[in-house]
């Protein structure tokens, strides 16, 4: 197997991010509606333009403030599965 980069250590930490990529990507599709609310963007399903939706990140005292770009396609997928993210992470 030839991986990307020289030293072990390297290629270790690179192993690691490709496995939290398809985490993160597993979760996206666990969270987002089987039936899409709006038409795929081009050849794109909505899982895969559901992670490319521009966003800003602000901190205000001690909350940190995630902005989702109203106008984007796919913003409002986002934004349900970040809410029921908030739902599951709540105990009781």
């Amino acid at each position: 197997m030839n991986l990307p980069l020289h030293d072990f250590a390297q290629n270790q930490i690179w192993c690691a991010i490709i496995m939290l990529a398809a985490e993160l990507t597993a979760w996206m599709q666990l969270l987002a509606p089987h039936q899409p609310r709006r038409p795929p963007v081009g050849n794109e399903t909505a899982p895969a333009t559901a992670v490319t939706v521009p966003a800003a990140l602000a901190r205000t005292g001690r909350r940190v403030l995630l902005h989702l770009a109203a106008k984007a396609p796919w913003a409002q997928l986002v934004a349900d599965a970040l809410q029921r993210l908030r739902i599951i992470a709540v105990p009781g």
